[in-house]
């Protein structure tokens, strides 16, 4: 699909609906946060037990530390989330689907886990990358390097490939439903192929928000 139901403007289809979905999701917060109640409504319910799951995942992965960057966390769990989600939607084409949107999202990542470290011990959060003697360092600079650059291209590649994959499969099926003596094959599979990528859209953003605090964790605990 190269277009989306909605005006474009001009732009990329992914860029288009990324900007759909950020005014969408700041419609969302305003609804949310405008009457919170000491007894929640189902709305404020959900997203209460959202955060507290993910409060406690962070206290887990990155220590009591760590807690000052979960706003950070919590803002990739919703925008990746929603991204996906948008393959659901007939005329809509997800973000994540586009691998510049994906690599956008595993740089600022990469980013924020630099400064992080930085943020926490200074510069002496470099001597990390030579390690535990200096005599090393001319072996363990060039493998923390590499590492650490493989980060956002594991990162981008792994939710651009789930994410594309599922929708160019649900592509070839909706084509062979064209097809009449194919139809009765296509349709149930179609079926099952939108149940695997419900779970998709969970996983995928679960990986991604967990891989990340791995990383931020590491940059806390890098200058000891």
């Amino acid at each position: 699909m190269h277009h989306i139901l909605l005006p474009e403007f001009g732009l990329n289809v992914h860029t288009a609906v990324m900007i759909y979905l950020i005014i969408g999701l700041a419609i969302l917060s305003f609804i949310v946060t405008r009457k919170l109640t000491i007894v929640p409504g189902q709305l404020q319910s959900i997203f209460e037990l959202l955060i507290d799951a993910f409060l406690k995942l962070v206290d887990e992965t990155m220590g009591h530390h760590g807690k000052k960057y979960f706003p950070i966390i919590m803002t990739f769990v919703l925008f990746i989330f929603f991204s996906n989600l948008m393959g659901l939607i007939p005329g809509m084409q997800p973000p994540t689907a586009n691998l510049n949107s994906t690599l956008g999202f595993a740089l600022v990542a990469f980013g924020f886990t630099h400064v992080i470290g930085v943020k926490e011990h200074g510069l002496k959060y470099f001597k990390s990358f030579i390690g535990p003697v200096w005599w090393l360092a001319p072996l363990m600079l060039p493998i923390e390097i590499i590492g650490h650059f493989a980060r956002p291209l594991s990162l981008s590649l792994r939710l651009f490939g789930n994410i594309m994959g599922h929708e160019q499969i649900v592509g070839v099926l909706l084509i062979l439903m064209t097809i009449p003596t194919l139809m009765a094959i296509a349709f149930p599979i179609i079926l099952i192929s939108t149940l695997l990528g419900i779970i998709v859209i969970f996983l995928q953003t679960f990986i991604f928000a967990l891989l990340t605090m791995m990383y931020f964790g590491s940059a806390i605990e890098g200058g000891h």
